[in-house]
C-alpha cells in the first residue's frame, strides 16, 4: 500500500491522564484527510461505511461523483442514516480536476467499473491528489503505462486494495512461507473455483464484456496473482494460457439445449423472449428480490440504461470462464493456475512446495448451492459467510504443512468479525490510519498492483497468440522487479 498522505499514525506515548490528552487534542486537533470518492456502485459502500464510522477522526467524506444520478442519492440517503450532520458535495465526474484542486482534496478513491481505472488514478495524481483503487489497477498495458509515468511525474501514491492479503488464512500461509520451515519454495498450485451463483454474476453485468474488465484473469484473479506474489515475494517473468467460453454464453445454451430464454432476470423489466420465474431458474437475477439492488441498480437504470440483470446465456460475452495459466518466476517457482466459473461449490485450494516440505490451504466458502433456506443466496461468499452444506463437503478452511519425513500437523487461523475473516477492517485501518510495521508487508502500493494484472495482461495476450509471453515485453512503464519509491510524508 505504500505511505498514503494525510494518514495519522498513532503516537507511543501515554498521556498522564484523560485531561491532559483532551487538553492536547484539543490544542492540536488532528486534520482529516479530505477524500472524494468516484464511484458509487456496490464497493463504495465499504468506504462510505469506514468513513462515517471507526474512521470518522482521521478522514472526512467531502463528496461523490458518478455518472448515474441516482446511485448518488442512494448514498446521500445512507449517510444520513450513518448520522451525517447533512448531505455532501456532489460532481460530475468529468470535473474531477477542477474539484480537487478547488477544495483542497488529499484523496480520491476510485470505484468504478475497471477500464475506467487508468482514466480517473491519472487525472487525480496530475489534479494533487493520492488516490485509492480497487483492484484491479488498469486492464491492459497502455493504462499501466500512463499510471506509471503519472506516479513518476506527480511523486504521488496510488494504493490498491488487495484485501485478499489481510484474511488471516491468506496470512497464516505467509507466515508459514516466510519463516522458511518448508524451505526455498520450488511451485505451486493454485485453483479457484466459483460456483454457480458468484460466478454466474461475471456473466450477467459489465463485466461480461473483455473490453470492460479485462476478462477474469485482470478482474478477478488480479486478487490471486496478487497473493501468489506476495505469498513467494517473487516477480512473475512469463505466463503461458489456455482457456475459453465454455459454459455460458449463448452458443453453449444452445448446444445444451436449453431453449429460449428472457435477456435479463428481472421480469417486466423491459424483458424480451420467454418469461423465466427466477424462483425456477437459478440462473436468473430478479432485481426486485434484493432491496440493496433494486434501490442502487434497478430503480436508477433509466438514467444510464445499464442492467444488473442480464442473463448469463445470452450473446455478447467475450470473457472466459475456464482458465489455466503456467507462470514462471524470476527466482525460479513455477505457478500453475486455474479459474472456473461455474462450479457446483466456491473456494480455492493451494499447495506450495518447497525444498524441506509442502504446505496446503484449503478454503471452502460456500459447500453447495442447495437454496435450503429462507435466507437469500448470498452472491459472494467470501464477503458475507453462508450456512448452505452438505454431508460430504463442509464450509471451512484448513492450513496444513509437512515437512519431509515428518508427519502432517494442522496450523490454527484465527478470523476476525467482518469481511474476509476480519480482513476488511485491517485493510481499512491500514488505509485510514495510516500503515505501521507489518512483517508480513500486506500494505500494498501501485508496482504491486503492477505484478499482479501483469499476469492477466500476458494471459490475455497468451489467448489470443498461443504462444507464451513475457511481463517485460509489455511495456508497462516500469522495472516489476524494482523496489516501489514513495514520497515522503
Amino acid at each position: 500500500m505504500g505511505n498514503t498522505a494525510n494518514t495519522v499514525n498513532p503516537g507511543s506515548a501515554v498521556a498522564a491522564d484523560d485531561t491532559t490528552a483532551d487538553a492536547a487534542a484539543s490544542a492540536n486537533p488532528v486534520r482529516k484527510a479530505r477524500i472524494v470518492l468516484i464511484g458509487t456502485g456496490g464497493r463504495s459502500e465499504m468506504y462510505i461505511r469506514a468513513i462515517f464510522g471507526k474512521h470518522s477522526d482521521t478522514a472526512e467524506l467531502v463528496a461523490f461523483s458518478d455518472v448515474n444520478p441516482g446511485r448518488v442519492e442512494f448514498y446521500q440517503k445512507l449517510i444520513q442514516e450513518l448520522g451525517a450532520p447533512g448531505p455532501v458535495a456532489a460532481f460530475d465526474p468529468a470535473d474531477l480536476t477542477a474539484f480537487i484542486r478547488d477544495n483542497d482534496i488529499d484523496r480520491v478513491v476510485v470505484t468504478t467499473p475497471d477500464y475506467t481505472h487508468a482514466d480517473y488514478i491519472v487525472e487525480g495524481l496530475e489534479a494533487g491528489a493520492d488516490v485509492v483503487v480497487e483492484k484491479p489497477l488498469t486492464i491492459d498495458a497502455e493504462g499501466c503505462r500512463r499510471i506509471t509515468r503519472a506516479v513518476e511525474e506527480t511523486g504521488r501514491n496510488v494504493v490498491v486494495t488487495f484485501n485478499y492479503r489481510y484474511s488471516p488464512r491468506n496470512s497464516a500461509l505467509k507466515e508459514i512461507i516466510q519463516s522458511g520451515v518448508i524451505g526455498k519454495v520450488t511451485s505451486i498450485d493454485f485453483s479457484w473455483v466459483l460456483d454457480t451463483v458468484h460466478g454466474a454474476d461475471y456473466f450477467r453485468r459489465w463485466h461480461r464484456e473483455k473490453k470492460n474488465s479485462g476478462g477474469l484473469l485482470i478482474h478477478k484473479a488480479s486478487h490471486h496473482f496478487d497473493l501468489v506474489n506476495w505469498w513467494i515475494d517473487d516477480v512473475p517473468e512469463r505466463v503461458f494460457a489456455s482457456g475459453g467460453l465454455r459454459f455460458y454464453g449463448d452458443k453453449n445454451a444452445a448446444a445444451r439445449g436449453l431453449g429460449p430464454r428472457p435477456e435479463r432476470g428481472t421480469p417486466d423489466a423491459g424483458t424480451a423472449g420467454t418469461p423465466v420465474s427466477a424462483a425456477k431458474d437459478p440462473f436468473a437475477l430478479d432485481l426486485r428480490e434484493d432491496e440493496r439492488l433494486k434501490a442502487l441498480f434497478l430503480d436508477n437504470e433509466h438514467f444510464d440504461g445499464y442492467r444488473r440483470d442480464q442473463d448469463v446465456f445470452t450473446s455478447g460475452i467475450t470473457i472466459e470462464d475456464n482458465l489455466a495459466l503456467v507462470v514462471d518466476y524470476h527466482g525460479g517457482p513455477t505457478l500453475s493456475y486455474s479459474l472456473n466459473a461455474h462450479s457446483p461449490w466456491e473456494g480455492y485450494r493451494v499447495a506450495v512446495n518447497g525444498t524441506e516440505g509442502r504446505a496446503e490451504l484449503e478454503v471452502v466458502e460456500r459447500a453447495a448451492v442447495l437454496h435450503s433456506t429462507d435466507k437469500k443466496t448470498a452472491v459472494d461468499p467470501s464477503a458475507t459467510p453462508v450456512e448452505e452444506e452438505d454431508s460430504v463437503r463442509r464450509n471451512g478452511e484448513r492450513l496444513v504443512v509437512q515437512r519431509h519425513w515428518e508427519a502432517a500437523y494442522e496450523v490454527p487461523i484465527v478470523n476476525g468479525e467482518g469481511g474476509h475473516g476480519g480482513g476488511d477492517e485491517l485493510l481499512l485501518s491500514d488505509l485510514f490510519n495510516g500503515p505501521g510495521e507489518d512483517p508480513l508487508g500486506r500494505p500494498s502500493g501501485y508496482l504491486d498492483g503492477l505484478r499482479s494484472v501483469s499476469v492477466g495482461i500476458a494471459g490475455n495476450a497468451s489467448l489470443e497468440s498461443g504462444l507464451p509471453v513475457r511481463t517485460a515485453d509489455l511495456g508497462l512503464g516500469a522495472d516489476l522487479r524494482r523496489a516501489p519509491v514513495t514520497r515522503a510524508q
